[in-house]
């Protein structure tokens, strides 16, 4: 049998701030100069703030094709609408996990005019097979998020994949993706299995945390490397120190990029923005 192999720390992002939608200050930790991408992963963005000059601007409509765009909510509120007549309240604790595939025009605008936002968006590729898939939301309030409480006060959600054979409640995602916000209680050590087919990162977003023994400080993104489980532990008994870890399945397909818009080719690219100025998005 086998040894299990231990992923450790490729690489620390610190990340670079920046502005999107209508002027939301956020921070790119993945999707900027220091990562372009990490197959399957596109982008991942903190957005945090309690000055609503950061936030209030919102995203208004905007297209998307060809990928899944994950929305995490902290703290705050914020309503989505697009052009197919859906519409959602994001609120803390809760997440969107949208799959654009073919094509929508939607918004996520706050529901709020003070107070503190904090969250986080996540793009995940789509498989060319599945790029022109029918768009479809999956809305998870908080209440339908499990949740993994140890004796020391460890408690894990479960968003996607599994952990500790409870189930996360989104479901037909090529990546098969694993998705867990893990927030330690007295500086606990933990293992964390993470499937060997697929890549993965974790992001510190309170406190700070030994991962796989790698001290990784508030607001530092880890690439971690091949394996098969990580370790965690949190550095402090007096607060909770937390990361977000994500995994997901490489699909292996070129990559072709503009703005909104994530296919396989230059050709499919050119006809998304075609579609799109012409109303068919």
């Amino acid at each position: 049998m086998e040894s299990l192999q231990l992923r450790t720390a490729l690489q620390t992002i610190t990340g670079q701030m920046t502005s999107d939608g209508a002027g939301v200050k956020i921070k790119r930790l993945i999707g900027g100069n220091l990562i372009a991408e990490q197959d399957p992963f596109l982008l991942f963005d903190e957005f945090l703030s309690d000055d609503p000059n950061d936030y209030i601007g919102g995203f208004p409509d905007h297209p998307h094709r060809g990928f899944e765009t994950v929305t995490y909510m902290l703290a705050g509120k914020m309503r989505h609408q697009d052009n197919r007549g859906n519409s959602g309240l994001l609120e803390a604790g809760s997440v969107q996990w949208m799959t654009a595939g073919k094509g929508l025009v939607h918004s996520e605008m706050p529901e709020q005019e003070n107070g503190l936002m904090w969250g986080f968006q996540l793009w995940i590729n789509l498989p060319a097979k599945s790029k022109m898939m029918p768009p479809r939301y999956q809305d998870i309030p908080p209440q339908n998020i499990p949740e993994v409480e140890t004796l020391d006060g460890t408690l894990i959600r479960v968003i996607a994949g599994t952990f500790s054979n409870v189930e996360g409640p989104i479901h037909g995602i090529d990546a098969e993706p694993l998705y867990l916000d893990v927030r330690l209680g007295n500086a606990t050590s933990l293992e964390i299995p993470i499937p060997s087919t697929h890549s993965a990162f974790a992001y510190c977003y309170e406190g700070e945390v030994y991962i796989s023994g790698n001290l990784v400080e508030k607001g530092k993104l880890v690439s971690l490397s091949e394996g098969d489980y990580i370790t965690v532990q949190g550095c402090s008994v007096s607060s909770q120190d937390s990361l977000i870890l994500v995994a997901g399945k490489p699909f292996d397909e070129p990559i072709v990029r503009y703005g909104p818009f994530v296919m396989n080719t230059k050709e499919e690219i050119q006809q998304a923005i075609h579609d799109a100025q012409n109303g068919l998005i």
